[in-house]
């Protein structure tokens, strides 16, 4: 088709863009349609002092003004276009960088939705209750705040906050059958995440990871901190994980089995689950960076590859 009209201004450079579009689940009576984007503003000049993580120290462009930060979206799709057009979640506040914008969505079986919020490559905001950065978001469909939110009632805490402590989520999915929350995450240097996500808990990044800065300093493990969630799995050397489903067909024979895209990897990986437990992993080379994977109805896989020759493969088994 051609493109839809309608979209929201997109900062697209490095890694902002357009990062996610859902579907409302009851869609065919309402057409909205939300996206998660990157949003740019122009500031005054940066303090070239703002802490960033180690590999980016350097890296600081003072030249940079521009402020950004994630944005979710909705609108009515109608005739191609996307009309009444709605901000209704904002990452707070927005800063200078142009990475770690987490960006994805998915709704949730009572239709609120969950948002991934990266921590924009800083430090301290994963940690800070009074910035979404760094922390699994749950909002209404309508931007408003559940009232069973962990941190409603907390004083300076931001009330949309489900879970905190995290770096750069690309991948999140509902289990089929169990109601659990899955979001994959990259770590630093090694280290990268499944983490089951719980109401009110704290990953601990970046306290702890299972890697090592890029400076290939040490960072405390999880075992050193019982506070804090650990990973259901981790992964080092890095798969850098992108896009996760749970798979719900027949066509192939993965029923219920998560499968996520990797970047670094190259590959698709492949979990069998027992619980709340990974009991085997299987990697599929696939020779290019995987940034996303979704199950077509009749049980094919899409899978969106990175690059600037980026292309929209269908998996299915040879007949």
């Amino acid at each position: 088709s051609e493109p839809i009209v309608g979209v929201p201004p997109v900062f697209y450079r490095s890694q902002g863009g357009l990062l996610d579009v859902a579907i409302d689940p009851d869609f065919a009576r309402n057409h909205l349609v939300y996206v998660y984007y990157v949003e740019a503003a122009p500031v005054q000049p940066p303090n070239a002092h703002e802490t960033q993580e180690p590999r980016f120290a350097n890296s600081l462009d003072l030249s940079d003004t521009v402020l950004r930060g994630g944005a979710v979206a909705r609108g009515r799709l109608e005739g191609g276009a996307l009309r009444d057009v709605q901000v209704i979640w904002r990452q707070v506040p927005k800063t200078i960088g142009r990475g770690h914008f987490g960006g994805r969505l998915i709704f949730a079986p009572d239709h609120s939705l969950f948002i991934t919020s990266g921590e924009r490559m800083r430090f301290d905001p994963a940690q800070d209750m009074s910035t979404n950065l760094g922390k699994v978001v749950h909002i209404n469909a309508d931007g408003s705040i559940p009232a069973n939110n962990p941190f409603v009632r907390t004083p300076g805490a931001r009330p949309d906050i489900w879970t905190l402590g995290h770096r750069n989520m690309l991948g999140i999915a509902f289990q089929p059958g169990t109601g659990r929350l899955w979001v994959n995450e990259m770590g630093p240097r090694g280290g990268d995440e499944l983490n089951l996500i719980e109401r009110g808990r704290n990953y601990g990044w970046p306290v702890v990871s299972q890697g090592n800065n890029y400076d290939n300093s040490p960072i405390p493990r999880h075992a050193t901190h019982p506070e804090f969630t650990p990973p259901v799995r981790s992964w080092n050397p890095v798969i850098s994980p992108s896009g996760l489903i749970f798979y719900r067909g027949s066509l192939l024979p993965w029923r219920g089995n998560a499968v996520m895209g990797g970047l670094s990897s190259r590959s698709l990986i492949r979990l069998t689950l027992n619980g709340a437990n990974v009991t085997d992993e299987e990697r599929i080379a696939m020779g290019r960076r995987i940034r996303d994977v979704i199950e077509a109805p009749d049980g094919a896989l899409l899978v969106l590859t990175d690059g600037n020759d980026g292309e929209l493969l269908r998996l299915a088994p040879v007949r």
